[in-house]
């Protein structure tokens, strides 16, 4: 058997076996038959000191090494793991907690503005009233109390009509019976008199303050458009110059071309506000004026 052989033999078995390395040192160190004419002694097998071998602890510490490292690995993957788990808890509670907080003052927020309101109506309510009681006392002083009968120095004391009411040098009818526009003026031509002219916030009161308050106590007076759209003139012809209407009016809302006053139970509504414009064809009572300076006029002889 040939050294080469002997060789190949030994490294397949330290591959297979790493415990029988003894052994195959012994079968290299034995000489080679055809070098040598004697005969071959028997193989001497010395054997292995018991225990582990060199490469039986190196595989045990490599074994041990490669668990340590497996164990690490797994470690670490299940900190990576659970972290974004724990950062996304976090982050939420921090969420709820800005969001409980900004709750709680939109709340409080709300609380107080309600307190406010409720306390601005109070003011309102109380300066209303106080408004209310302003304008009955302005009522009562602008009123106008003229004497039914003037005492001129030169002429004849002016005496009005039963029913009518002087002032200044004008008579006043206030009639209880309602008629639309044209028929009032036609009755208050067949009493020697028109539909009422007004000229000045005097007159305008003292005709307001003998009017009646009701729910809506309307009275036509001697003033139209109807020959012409907002050229509005007394039924004298004269052009309207100012005038005591109320906000807004007039507004031909439906074909509106005559005048009329408004006195209402409402205590906010004042005399030199009070005209409003409405369809001649309505219904409404009427005042009447009788100019008794033109008529004494006339009744002296010339």
């Amino acid at each position: 058997m040939s050294t080469t052989g002997g060789s190949l033999a030994c490294e397949g078995m330290y591959s297979k076996l790493i415990d029988d390395e003894g052994a195959c040192d012994d079968l290299n160190r034995r000489p080679d038959v055809g070098l040598s004419a004697h005969p071959v002694s028997p193989i001497r097998l010395i054997p292995r000191p018991s225990g582990p071998g060199p490469y039986r602890l190196a595989t045990i510490c490599l074994a041990t090494l490669c668990a340590v490292l497996l164990i690490s690995i797994i470690a670490v993957t299940a900190h990576y793991k659970n972290k974004p788990q724990r950062d996304g808890e976090v982050t939420s509670e921090v969420q709820k907690q800005t969001q409980d907080s900004d709750t709680s003052a939109l709340t409080a927020s709300i609380s107080k503005l309600q307190e406010e309101k409720k306390q601005l109506q109070e003011e309102k309510k109380q300066l209303q009233e106080e408004k209310n009681k302003l304008l009955a006392q302005l009522d009562t002083m602008t009123a106008t109390k003229a004497p039914e009968v003037i005492k001129p120095t030169t002429k004849a004391p002016i005496v009005c009509p039963v029913d009518w009411h002087l002032f200044n040098n004008s008579c006043y009818f206030i009639s209880r019976t309602t008629r639309d526009w044209p028929e009032s003026k036609s009755y208050c031509q067949s009493q020697g008199a028109y539909l009422a002219i007004i000229h000045t916030a005097e007159e305008q009161t003292f005709l307001w303050d003998r009017l009646p308050r009701g729910h809506w106590n309307a009275y036509w007076f001697g003033i139209t458009d109807g020959h012409t759209e907002d050229s509005w003139k007394w039924v004298d012809d004269t052009p309207l110059v100012g005038g005591f209407w109320e906000v807004g009016e007039p507004n031909n809302h439906i074909n509106e071309d005559c005048g009329y006053i408004v006195k209402t139970r409402v205590m906010e509504r004042v005399a030199i506000r009070s005209w409003y414009d409405a369809p001649c064809t309505m219904y409404w009572p009427f005042i009447c004026e009788k100019d008794m300076a033109a008529v004494a006029s006339a009744a002296v002889p010339h």
